[in-house]
């Protein structure tokens, strides 16, 4: 059947704005000639920004713009544009800026109003029917009859939105050391939730950057009571309903304090950064349940957000089609007791402890969140069977589940592949065969790196930040670069060929070409060629994904120990004495600079292992849990400083070296590690 209505979205590849496309109202895309006409004709532009996988923007497509008296409204006054914010998050940032300033807080659908220039002066989140038309009215009619009382609101808004994201450079101050960190995550702990992980609230986001930099930090440290609380938020995570036991996988986050029920979108940068957390915590601790969360969540991504070309997808919806054919958040993943019960048979009585299928588990309209509470032996001596009978049990159980489950009506999958994304995957799949020794996991890492390579560098050496249907065409963001640089870096340090860091360094000379500004001394979000809105935005915050500038810092930090004749190193120290400054206020949002601190304050080691046993070498010292460690190796000389000068014939030594100066090179595995941890003293 042919649709009633079709906009100007119907011309774009992003699935959020083809969800869109059909709507009766006059839909835009963000381009250039549409910001022209809203000059020319002095219209308002109405800016909704959300994503595929996001339930609210489903929401109120539904109650507001597939209606046609909102339409109407809408295509009388505005130029309306829907914008996709993981494909542009430059125009995100902006929008989200002026909201938070607004209103002091943010999400998304997220809906700007703005003058024809761009200049924000209203804004809000999702909207019922009836008010979003009372509000849309009375802006229009402001407007109309007063527009220099919005046009101020709306050059002091523009200013705003300049001022918090000035950084200035530092250039009479020391870096932030050591003492003042441990002070730092001292105060931060006061938010933890030691019993249930996460912190004392809810909802509770994952965020695996924090808890990489609190396990690094508890490690050197030597604090157990650090340690303790990250061990105890991945075990919790693991076990809870944000994990999917059925397929794998992680869900964005949970609305309650004990990981229980979640937003049930999956998204490709959350289980990327979660395999790279559990993957670190499995080598540092070689807990079991870290190596099958792991495998499972990596399971999880090669089936359901794997392109045959080996590039990754970008997220599963919130929204599924329930048993009535209705569009509901959560209906592919929740349980019936009755239906648990009639599956399951005898061995539901011990599955519905394990799981919790009570009122531990109940979510609402009888359906049920599988969540864990306690260990397998816990169950097993419970119900008096050994450890492995009830492991058989349980995952027999979850086998018959899934393939009841996979007879229902799937979510939607956004299929769109973004550069930054993959480079944050590439690096989970290096580090998932680094720490669990899988090599399926470093064939498929590089059948990655090639799609990256191949469709994803530009002519002139820089990247795109999309690829749908055969076709890139955004320019990179800062992002992009900054996580395929980390990915190809990884990639080298556990293949050892050379083509990789290459690639890393040439794409970060590539951003402090266009991207790097002298004055502030860290990189623009976007090249300086590009156009922008209000401001060309320095992204420094870390959050669910880290910022890309502290992502940048560190792989400068890290190509510095490669190349030390170029001046990486410099510019990384400068980058976190320019930010610094928040540590202290605010930790939890600048975690990752924060492990850049560790880094630059401890010493930090470089291994260089040449000859022909390299690779076997290599292998046995990258599964360790080293994190202020880079490797480089090759089975003869290499034109690499690290490597110069150090192949002997008929021998392979390794050389333990700090800031270019080498320990006396050793052949024994154990004896190099034991080299790397006498070093070692990090009492503070």
């Amino acid at each position: 059947m042919k649709p009633k209505f079709t906009n100007a979205l119907i011309h774009e590849t992003s699935p959020y704005l083809l969800q869109h496309a059909h709507n009766p109202v006059h839909w835009e895309g963000w381009h250039p000639e549409v910001l022209a006409k809203a000059k020319k004709e002095k219209k308002l532009l109405l800016i909704s920004i959300g994503y595929a996988a996001c339930h609210w923007c489903h929401v109120m497509e539904h109650e507001c713009f597939e209606d046609a008296e909102v339409a109407k409204a809408m295509n009388s006054n505005f130029i309306n544009i829907k914008i996709d914010r993981e494909e542009r998050p430059d125009v995100d940032h902006i929008y989200m800026d002026a909201l938070q300033i607004m209103t002091g807080s943010g999400g998304w659908p997220l809906n700007i109003v703005a003058l024809p220039d761009g200049r924000p002066f209203w804004g809000a989140t999702y909207v019922s029917k009836d008010k979003w038309i009372d509000v849309l009215g009375q802006l229009s009619s402001l407007y109309q009859n007063d527009p220099e009382k919005i046009l101020g609101y709306a050059q002091n808004m523009a200013e705003g939105i300049k001022a918090i994201n000035l950084i200035e450079n530092k250039t009479d101050i020391k870096v932030y050391g050591m003492p003042q960190l441990v002070e730092t995550v001292q105060d931060w702990s006061n938010y933890f939730d030691d019993f249930l992980g996460g912190y004392k609230r809810a909802p509770k986001f994952m965020m695996p950057v924090n808890l990489n930099f609190l396990l690094h930090f508890g490690t050197v440290q030597n604090d157990s009571k650090i340690l303790d609380y990250v061990h105890t938020t991945l075990k919790r995570m693991a076990w809870g309903g944000i994990f999917d036991p059925i397929g794998g996988g992680f869900s964005r986050y949970s609305v309650d304090v004990k990981w229980h029920v979640p937003h049930f979108e999956k998204m490709l940068y959350d289980n990327a950064q979660l395999v790279s957390l559990y993957a670190n915590a499995y080598a540092a601790t070689k807990n079991e349940l870290y190596r099958e969360t792991v495998e499972r969540t990596v399971d999880f991504v090669k089936t359901e957000l794997m392109d045959k070309n080996y590039g990754f997808y970008s997220a599963l919806d919130a929204d599924s089609i329930n048993e009535t054919g209705v569009l509901e958040e959560g209906a592919y993943y929740v349980w019936k007791q009755e239906t648990l019960e009639s599956l399951l048979g005898e061995d539901y009585p011990v599955f519905k402890d394990y799981y919790n299928i009570n009122d531990y588990g109940l979510w609402e309209h009888g359906n049920y969140v599988l969540i864990r509470d306690a260990t397998a032996a816990e169950h097993a001596k419970k119900h008096g069977i050994g450890s492995e009978p009830l492991k058989r049990t349980i995952d027999m159980c979850l086998k018959i589940l899934k393939k009841h489950r996979d007879q229902r009506e799937r979510p939607r999958l956004d299929d769109k592949i973004l550069t930054s994304w993959n480079g944050l995957m590439l690096k989970a799949l290096v580090d998932a065969h680094r720490y669990l020794g899988h090599r399926k996991y470093l064939d498929l890492a590089l059948k990655n790196a090639e799609f990256l390579q191949k469709n994803m560098i530009t002519q002139e050496g820089g990247l795109f930040h999309n690829h749908k249907n055969g076709k890139s065409n955004i320019n990179g963001y800062l992002e992009d670069y900054a996580s395929v640089i980390e990915g190809y870096t990884a990639l080298y340090e556990v293949t050892f060929e050379e083509k990789w860091l290459k690639m890393a360094k040439s794409l970060a000379d590539y951003c402090l070409e266009h991207h790097y500004d002298a004055e502030s001394k860290l990189f623009y979000f976007t090249q300086k060629e590009d156009d922008f809105i209000i401001r060309r935005t320095l992204e420094t915050a870390d959050n669910v994904i880290p910022a890309s500038n502290s992502i940048m810092a560190k792989n400068l930090f890290r190509l510095s120990h490669f190349y030390p004749l170029e001046r990486y190193g410099a510019l990384a120290l400068q980058m976190l004495m320019n930010i610094q400054d928040h540590f202290s206020t605010n930790a939890q949002s600048h975690a990752n600079w924060l492990q850049l601190v560790l880094l630059v304050n401890l010493p930090f080691y470089e291994v260089a292992i040449v000859g022909p046993e390299y690779n076997d070498k290599a292998s046995q010292m990258v599964k360790h849990y080293l994190p202020d460690t880079v490797f480089a190796a090759a089975p003869k000389e290499s034109q690499l400083a690290l490597l110069a000068d150090r192949f002997i014939e008929g021998k392979t030594p390794i050389y333990i070296c700090e800031k270019g100066t080498c320990q006396l090179p050793v052949e024994e595995v154990s004896v190099a590690l034991a080299q790397l941890h006498e070093s070692k003293d990090f009492s503070f």
